[in-house]
């Protein structure tokens, strides 16, 4: 053993360095705290005086859909907002992706959401090269679904290279998986091309939800439809980005049929 060593160099340094990962962590703390209250009010006076798109005749309950996309949004605002006759009654809201992601606000939109008196919905944003079951349970394992509730909702719209059949496969083992979790039937997400392209007739008993833009009065798709995404340009009060714009297809007594007992 050499003699005389002198070790407090060595100490010194490994402190100085704990203190530099102390700050920056802090500084990082501070810089996103403050990040987070300046979109929080910026959501507080986002206000429109019209929801900015044309809105489709002969639907009494529209609502919108979600994700970390619109920041923080403040949610009484949402609620309160009414046009004429026309008022969000319902938010679906992203909740997973994939195997291992889940939006970063889905907590506080599940949670505000509800608090604010909107019925609110869960999507999870499929991967078509990911195992079914496993992003299943993602979704699982992510989202409480409680009396009041939509059905849980997968959001499929691309093949990523990944063979139709397989797809396919995928997307049946998701909804069989949440069926047997949740003991309701999900609803399928999509737009009419991908539909009727990839998935058609293994899907008709599912729920759908279409997206297709630019039609005055449904989506153009030869099945029954449950909701109906009919823009994706809408402007909301206490949301400061544009918004996806829904409708339900039918009265209030069907609504809450479909919602979780």
């Amino acid at each position: 053993m050499a003699k005389g060593k002198n070790t407090k160099p060595k100490s010194n340094k490994t402190w100085l360095v704990l203190l530099l990962v102390v700050i920056l962590l802090l500084a990082y703390t501070i810089i996103t705290y403050l990040g987070q209250m300046r979109e929080e009010e910026a959501a507080q006076f986002a206000r429109y005086p019209a929801f900015g798109i044309d809105l489709p005749l002969g639907y009494s309950i529209h609502g919108i859909d979600v994700s970390k996309h619109q920041g923080y949004i403040a949610w009484p605002m949402v609620k309160a907002m009414q046009v004429q006759d026309v008022r969000p009654g319902f938010a679906f809201i992203k909740a997973t992706e994939g195997l291992i992601n889940i939006d970063a606000q889905f907590k506080r939109n599940w949670q505000q959401a509800k608090d604010a008196g909107l019925y609110r919905g869960a999507y999870h944003f499929f991967l078509a090269t990911k195992s079914g079951k496993l992003q299943a349970q993602n979704f699982i394992g992510t989202v409480q679904l409680l009396p009041g509730d939509l059905p849980p909702v997968l959001d499929i719209e691309e093949l990523y290279g990944v063979a139709p059949a397989i797809m396919r496969k995928e997307a049946k083992a998701w909804l069989q998986a949440v069926e047997a979790a949740y003991q309701v039937k999900p609803i399928i997400y999509t737009n009419t091309y991908f539909y009727n392209t990839n998935l058609g007739k293994d899907f008709d008993d599912y729920p759908l939800w279409a997206a297709h833009y630019l039609e005055k009065d449904k989506p153009r798709i030869n099945r029954d439809w449950l909701f109906w995404q009919h823009s994706d340009a809408g402007n909301v009060n206490g949301i400061t980005t544009k918004v996806d714009f829904n409708v339900f297809n039918g009265d209030s007594t069907a609504f809450h049929d479909l919602l979780i007992k």
